[in-house]
């Protein structure tokens, strides 16, 4: 995993949790769900990154 990675999920994260908070305040539940399914796509991200590392690691 590198850091250009690293920062584009938590940068994905980040948006999801802003639009989930603004969906919550503005009772719009549909941003409030996108911002939900943004935050899990960013946590995938994460841990396939994290697997490839791991067998990257692995295989040398």
């Amino acid at each position: 995993m590198n850091a250009k990675d690293d920062l584009g999920n938590a940068a994905e994260r980040m948006t999801g949790k802003v639009k989930e908070g603004i969906g919550k305040m503005t009772d719009n539940e549909r941003l409030e769900a996108e911002g939900k399914a943004d935050q899990v796509k960013a946590d995938a991200k994460k841990a396939a990154d994290k697997v490839k590392d791991a067998f990257d690691d692995g295989t040398k």
